[in-house]
C-alpha cells in the first residue's frame, strides 16, 4: 500500500488537499471519485514521507527543455516523441527524471498538463495555466515558447537583483570578520599594556575593551545565537504572519530600496498577466496566477481584491487605479490596452519599461550604497585603533 498527497475540487469547486493510501495512482484516484472529489494533481510519497527528493531543477534547463519543446511540436511531432528526444538530451539529470515520469504519464491516457501537474516542484502554476491553454486551444507550440521567454525574463531580473546584491554582502561579512578579530586579538594585546599604566583610561577605550571581554568570553554563545538568529529570521519570513510584515518592510525600506522592490514586483506581475493573457488564459484565473507569482504579498492582497472586483464587471484598470499600490503608469497602460483591445501589447511594454528601471535604480543605488559601506567601515575599524591608542597619548602627555 502507498500514500499520495493529493488536491481535489469538490462538487461546489472547492480545492482541498491532503493524503490518501492506495495500492497505485488508478486505485487513489477511484477512492478520490468515491469521496465526491475530482482529483487535480496525485503525487506518490516515498519511505520517508515525501514527494521525492531528487535535486532541484535550474530554472536554465525549464527554459532550455520549454524552447525545444516547443520548437518540437511546431515542428510536427507528437507530444510523446518529443519528450523522448528531450528526456535523451537534456544535460539536467533532474528534469530528465521528471520527463521520464511526464512521459510515461502521458502515454497513460493523462493530459500533458495534467501529467506535468504532478510536479509542482517543477512546474508552477503559471506553466500548467499555460500549457492547459495551449491544449484547449491547439496552439502548445506558442504556449511553450512564450513560457521559456517568461523563465528567461524572470532569470534576467533575478540575475540583476543577486548581482547588485553580491558586493553590499560580501563588505558586510568582511566588516563582520574584521571587527570579530580586531575585538578577539587585537584588543587583548594593548589590554596587557593598559593593565601597567596608571590612571583612568578614556571612555571609548574602556567601552572597546569591555566589547573585547565580552566576545572573547562568551564567543561561543555569541556566534551560535548570531547564526540561530538568521536562520530564525529567515524561517520566519516563510510564515504567513511574517511574510506580511516583512513584504510591507521591502516596500517602505528607505535609500530607494523600496522604489526598486516595486519594481520588480510590477515587472514580474506584468509580465505574468501578459503571459497568460496571451496564451487565452481566463482573466479571473489570470491575475489569481499573476497575484501568487508576483513575490510580494502586498501586490498579491491588492490583485485577489482586483480580481474579486473583476469578477462583478468592473473593468481591470479601475481598482488598480484606486489601490495606492500599483503606480499611475500601470493603472493607466492597462486601462488603454483594455479600451483598444490590446491589453497583452500593454503589460508587456510596462513589464519592458520596469525592467530597465530596475536596471537604472540598482546602478544608481550600488553607486551610492558602495562608498558608503566603506566608509563605514572605515569608521568602525578607526574608532577601534584611536580608542587603542588614546591611552598611549595621554601617557606621552604625562611623561612630557
Amino acid at each position: 500500500m502507498a500514500s499520495f498527497t493529493y488536491s481535489a475540487i469538490n462538487s461546489l469547486g472547492i480545492e482541498s488537499t491532503g493524503e490518501i493510501a492506495a495500492t497505485d495512482v488508478a486505485a487513489a484516484r477511484d477512492l478520490l471519485r468515491q469521496r465526491g472529489l475530482r482529483p487535480v494533481s496525485l503525487s506518490q510519497l516515498d519511505s520517508a514521507g515525501s514527494t521525492g527528493r531528487r535535486k532541484k531543477v535550474k530554472p536554465r534547463s525549464l527554459q532550455v527543455f520549454s524552447r525545444q519543446f516547443a520548437t518540437m511540436i511546431d515542428a510536427g511531432l507528437n507530444v510523446v516523441s518529443a519528450l523522448v528526444i528531450l528526456e535523451q538530451q537534456t544535460d539536467d539529470k533532474a528534469l530528465a527524471e521528471v520527463i521520464n515520469e511526464v512521459r510515461s504519464d502521458v502515454e497513460g491516457g493523462m493530459l500533458l498538463s495534467q501529467a506535468m501537474a504532478r510536479h509542482p516542484k517543477v512546474f508552477d502554476r503559471l506553466y500548467i495555466a499555460m500549457v492547459e491553454a495551449g491544449e484547449a486551444a491547439g496552439i502548445l507550440d506558442q504556449v511553450l515558447d512564450r513560457v521559456a521567454v517568461q523563465i528567461e525574463k524572470e532569470m534576467k531580473i533575478k540575475r540583476r537583483v543577486k548581482g547588485a546584491m553580491i558586493y553590499p554582502t560580501l563588505v558586510l561579512c568582511f566588516a563582520f570578520i574584521v571587527l570579530a578579530g580586531m575585538l578577539m586579538f587585537l584588543v587583548p594585546i594593548f589590554e596587557d599594556i593598559f593593565k601597567d599604566l596608571q590612571g583612568e583610561l578614556p571612555v571609548l577605550t574602556k567601552v572597546v575593551v569591555a566589547m573585547s571581554d565580552v566576545l572573547k568570553g562568551y564567543w561561543f554563545v555569541i556566534f551560535p545565537a548570531i547564526g540561530g538568529s538568521i536562520w530564525g529570521f529567515r524561517r520566519w519570513k516563510k510564515t504567513p504572519a511574517g511574510r506580511q510584515v516583512w513584504d510591507r518592510f521591502k516596500l517602505r525600506a528607505p535609500a530607494g530600496i523600496g522604489k526598486v522592490v516595486l519594481k520588480v514586483t510590477m515587472a514580474r506581475f506584468s509580465r505574468t498577466l501578459a503571459t497568460l493573457v496571451a496564451a487565452g488564459v481566463d482573466i479571473i484565473k489570470a491575475l489569481e496566477i499573476s497575484g501568487q507569482t508576483a513575490g510580494n504579498w502586498v501586490v498579491e492582497s491588492a490583485l485577489a481584491d482586483v480580481r474579486a472586483k473583476v469578477h462583478q464587471g468592473v473593468p481591470i484598470a479601475q481598482p488598480l487605479i484606486e489601490d495606492p499600490v500599483f503606480p499611475p503608469l500601470v493603472a493607466q497602460m492597462v486601462r488603454v490596452g483594455e479600451e483598444t483591445g490590446e491589453l497583452e501589447k500593454m503589460l508587456d511594454k510596462i513589464a519592458d519599461f520596469y525592467e530597465d528601471e530596475v536596471d537604472a535604480s540598482i546602478q544608481a543605488l550600488t553607486s551610492i550604497v558602495e562608498p558608503l559601506m566603506m566608509i563605514g567601515v572605515g569608521v568602525v575599524v578607526g574608532i577601534i585603533i584611536i580608542s587603542m591608542y588614546m591611552p598611549m597619548f595621554k601617557l606621552l602627555q604625562l611623561v612630557e
